[in-house]
């Protein structure tokens, strides 16, 4: 029975191959593959930085609208509906996990709970008399105004439990940017507050 044998030289000049190249091509793929992770983390710390800057624009927002309620009246109610969400972005921005403890999740979904049936309300008031400039009627200011919270609560629902995505945080920036230009806008266009309730224009 013939049994072949590798030659020895052979045997020798590969063994000094592996240890040679084996290394390095692992050492490369280790490289490559903590480059990946690192961009992946720097992308994801340009994201939650946006998704903090809006949520502070939303709790400056929340109490600029809880300040200018204080001539309605019944400016308890809604400076309690304006004044809920302005502190929770506050915390969000300040401490964006802070989403997944239990006593902002109750809040929040009370919250979201009670302004939904407000807004339902509101809403089949606005359909039954016909209102379709819902900005020029106070019921409309109030239906938008509480819609806002309960849209940007619910983005905010469980966005400290997985780094936030580039979906959450474009929705966040498209949200954020459309009050402040909202309000501007009525704010320089004064014609478009003359049939305002007194207290709608005194605020700011």
């Amino acid at each position: 029975m013939n049994i072949k044998h590798t030659p020895p030289l052979l045997t020798v000049g590969a063994a000094a191959y592996f240890r040679r190249h084996v290394p390095q091509a692992r050492a490369e793929t280790g490289k490559a593959a903590m480059g990946e992770v690192g961009a992946a983390l720097s992308g994801s710390s340009w994201l939650l930085l946006i998704w903090q800057t809006c949520n502070l624009f939303m709790s400056v927002f929340f109490a600029l609208a809880t300040y200018v309620q204080i001539n309605d009246p019944d400016a308890g109610l809604w400076m309690v509906g304006y004044g809920v969400p302005a502190l929770l972005c506050a915390f969000i921005g300040l401490r964006p996990r802070v989403t997944e403890t239990l006593a902002w999740r109750k809040v929040a979904d009370l919250h979201v709970m009670i302004s939904s049936a407000v807004v339902a309300m509101l809403g089949w008031t606005l359909y039954k008399e016909q209102i379709t400039h819902i900005f020029h009627q106070e019921e409309g200011r109030e239906f938008s105004g509480l819609m806002l919270t309960v849209v940007w609560l619910l983005l905010c629902r469980h966005s400290g439990r997985a780094p936030v995505g580039m979906p959450r945080v474009t929705i966040a920036v498209a949200i954020t940017v459309f009050p402040f230009v909202a309000w501007l806008y009525y704010y320089i266009n004064k014609e478009l507050r003359v049939n305002w309730p007194s207290h709608c224009k005194n605020a700011i």
